[in-house]
Order: structure tokens, then sequence, then C-alpha cells
């Protein structure tokens, strides 16, 4: 199976996909990455692992609250370089911290076929301060969740959650922490789970 990673982060959970594939824990073929800029950490990783680099500007309107017709635009750009690396509609969209709406355009492009990770147990938290927002509430714990997108925000099928505590000494940044562990662990294994069709 080829997949294409999409990324707008530091690539803390795209580098332990990149370790286990390097590992052979994961089997599956990573064409490339796809960045919306050269100064993203998952920049540096894909190119210290030998991994081809796209990099897709967004024009500056192209902010989670841009209208539709904006949003697809960016996005028939990303599908040409997904398409350009190579990917088959049998590939997957590997979403690892990209941060931006998809457009219903793109999204019946690749239908069943984007997989993204959410650092909440969805339904709840859905939205980009999933981590903030369980603090927020008191709740005692949350976790992460990787699935299908869909048309929706956050609203896809899920395929695994995984649970941690919220202690009372946490900040968003040490439950991100915690949380980031789960990614990393999880997504090559879904991943793999997806290879071997399981």
């Amino acid at each position: 199976m080829d997949f294409v990673v999409l990324s707008s982060s530091r690539g803390t959970t795209f580098q332990a996909v990149i370790d286990a594939m390097q590992s052979g824990a994961l089997q599956a073929h990573c064409l490339g990455l796809i960045t919306d800029r050269e100064d993203r950490g998952c920049v540096e990783k894909a190119r210290n692992a030998g991994i081809p680099v796209v990099i897709v500007e967004r024009p500056a309107f192209a902010k989670a609250t841009a209208g539709k017709q904006e949003r697809q635009e960016y996005d028939r750009k990303v599908d040409v370089a997904i398409k350009q690396m190579g990917l088959s509609p049998e590939g997957i969209v590997a979403c690892i911290g990209w941060m931006f709406l998809f457009s219903p355009w793109f999204v019946g492009q690749w239908k069943n076929r984007i997989l993204n990770v959410h650092p909440s147990l969805l339904p709840k938290y859905p939205g980009g301060h999933a981590v903030d927002d369980a603090l927020q509430a008191g709740e005692g714990e949350t976790g992460m969740t990787i699935h299908w997108i869909d048309e929706g925000l956050d609203t896809g099928k899920i395929l695994v959650q995984k649970k941690c505590s919220i202690k009372e000494e946490d900040t968003v940044d040490t439950l991100k922490e915690r949380i980031q562990e789960l990614e990393k662990e999880w997504y090559p294994k879904i991943l793999q789970d997806l290879e071997t069709g399981e």
C-alpha cells in the first residue's frame, strides 16, 4: 500500500511513522510529504529520511474561515501534488498534523482514503483546540482518535481510540505530549493494519 503524508506541523508523529518503516514494523510505502511551508518541522524529518517533499503554499485567504470556493481551489492544488507523487485511488492520504479543513470536493475525490489523527476521544472536542477544551472542561481523561475524514469536522468513521488520564497539574503542553505518545504508537500500527487488510 502506498500513502502520501499531509502535515503542517513539527512532524513528531510523522517521525514515528518513518521509524516504523525503517524498522520494518510498517511495510506500507510513503511516496512523499505535502506541506504548506518550507519551515515546517516535518520537512526536515522527511528530507532526512529521503522522502520527497512538495510545498503547496496556501494563499493568505486560505484560513479555516475561508469559503468553500477558496478551500476547494487550494485542495485542487494539493490533489494535483498527491497524484503527481503517484498515489493511486487505492492509496491512503495520511493526515498527520494537517491543520486545515478539506473542501467537500477533496473529500469526494478520496472517499474513505483520508486518514486523520485527532487529540481527543471523538465525538468529544472536535476542532483545533481539543487538548485545551478537555482541560477547561475538567475532564478526568482524554486521548486520541484515528479516523477517516468525511465532510464534517472530525465526524468520520473511527478506527481506533486510546485513552490517557488528565492529571491535576497538567498543562496543554504536558497533556499534548502524553497524547502524542499514543499517536506515535498507534498511527504506524493503523497504517500497517490497512497494509495487511486487517
